[in-house]
């Protein structure tokens, strides 16, 4: 796969995984989290502000890889 089409992939695999991973986190954090004190939304809202890192970093890791000679 030409590196030019892998990174357009991958940009666009990044952008949806913010946005499904936002509002899964969100919607998790008001069904469940709603009458927790301020102190478990901090440390729920600073986990899951930089667990989302990891997959991302998986597909960027894919998008930098140089191609194959063929």
């Amino acid at each position: 796969m030409p590196v030019r089409l892998r990174k357009l992939i991958g940009m666009i695999l990044i952008v949806v995984l913010v946005i499904v991973y936002a509002m899964l986190a969100t919607t998790f954090a008001t069904l469940l989290l709603a009458t927790s004190p301020w102190w478990v939304h901090l440390l729920y809202f600073l986990l899951t502000g930089l667990l989302w890192i990891l997959p991302a970093m998986l597909i960027i890791r894919w998008m930098e890889r140089p191609a194959r000679e063929e």
